[in-house]
């Protein structure tokens, strides 16, 4: 396998399996770089002292404190197409690489919007570039995760306790969202 190509033993995913690991990946990677972001970055003041406060809702609003309940959808949607590329990234010495780099041009800075960081929001938006950057190293670090675990995770399904550990973490990061806006209610 050293070569990149796929190895002949291996057996190919399901699809089934490559959608429930993408979920359960990038719930869990999105909640955790996004948690740590927030008060690394410290979105809250970013986002209500900056041009961010006319895109960006305040941390504090409940829909923004659901936001990791909405990732399994997302989840979803990145398992079928990368199902649908398996061949590209499971399975492969380096898939990992090869998936984090696709996700880096064409969902990060390539995208076909001005999204905040992409070379389409540094052209066409009003937000100052130091804003846009500022949040570039939590979607790079998410993505990078997301790659290496998701491809190790496929590559390797003998490793149960793996399945077991990200479940249980996808329960809890499933969970705290609730807990939280139950608490606020309360």
């Amino acid at each position: 396998m050293s070569d990149g190509t796929a190895d002949a033993g291996a057996r190919v995913p399901t699809l089934r399996a490559v959608v429930v690991k993408a979920t359960v990946t990038h719930t869990i990677t999105y909640f955790g770089f996004g948690l740590l972001a927030l008060f690394v970055f410290d979105y809250a003041r970013l986002y209500a002292e900056t041009e961010l406060v006319h895109l960006m809702r305040p941390t504090t609003d409940p829909l923004v404190m659901a936001g990791p309940l909405f990732q399994p959808i997302r989840g979803v949607l990145f398992g079928v197409l990368l199902y649908l590329l398996r061949d590209a990234f499971f399975g492969r010495t380096r898939g990992w690489l090869r998936l984090w780099m696709v996700l880096v041009v064409v969902g990060i800075l390539g995208t076909p919007g001005p999204t905040a960081g992409s070379l389409e929001g540094l052209i066409y938006t009003k937000i100052p570039i130091w804003v846009q950057l500022r949040g570039l190293p939590e979607v790079l670090l998410q993505t990078l995760a997301f790659s290496w675990l998701l491809c190790h995770w496929v590559d390797h399904r003998e490793k149960r306790w793996l399945s077991w550990c990200l479940g249980v973490a996808f329960v809890v990061v499933c969970l705290l969202p609730v807990v939280g806006l139950m608490a606020r209610r309360g």
